[in-house]
């Protein structure tokens, strides 16, 4: 490799991009790039999927991916169809009988909260 290539390769992998991208973007092998990181002791590229700032993952740990809880509950928020809900069950309004879906545990027994007042306290909803 070039000193112009091994200077991208270390900018490039503090910006936190992975062997693959470089490889690309420079032009060289995944396995050139990879052998380049680990010689030269250069960060492993981890970065937070919000912010973009390098995570120090920590060995024998889970992989991080936020840096934060801002950044990660700030993901989650803009990724909401991601989530994988897993507690959603069908269940009947007690007050217009039509279905409609409850997450969680909690024990729910009214689509909405007009439905809730128009059946328990008389009345009609829209």
């Amino acid at each position: 490799m070039t000193k112009e290539k091994t200077q991208r390769v270390d900018a490039l992998r503090r910006k936190g991009m992975g062997y693959g991208a470089i490889a690309r973007e420079l032009g060289l092998s995944v396995n050139t790039v990879k052998s380049y990181c680990r010689r030269h002791a250069l960060p492993d590229g981890t970065a937070c999927e919000e912010c973009g700032a390098p995570i120090v993952q920590v060995a024998g740990r889970k992989r991080k991916r936020f840096c934060s809880d801002t950044c990660r509950n700030a993901w989650w928020n803009a990724h909401l169809g991601l989530v994988n809900r897993k507690a959603v069950r069908t269940v009947i309004c007690a007050g217009c009988g039509q279905p409609f879906e409850a997450y969680g545990r909690a024990p729910r027994k009214y689509c909405s909260h007009a439905c809730y007042v128009a059946h328990r306290f008389g009345g009609h909803h829209e």
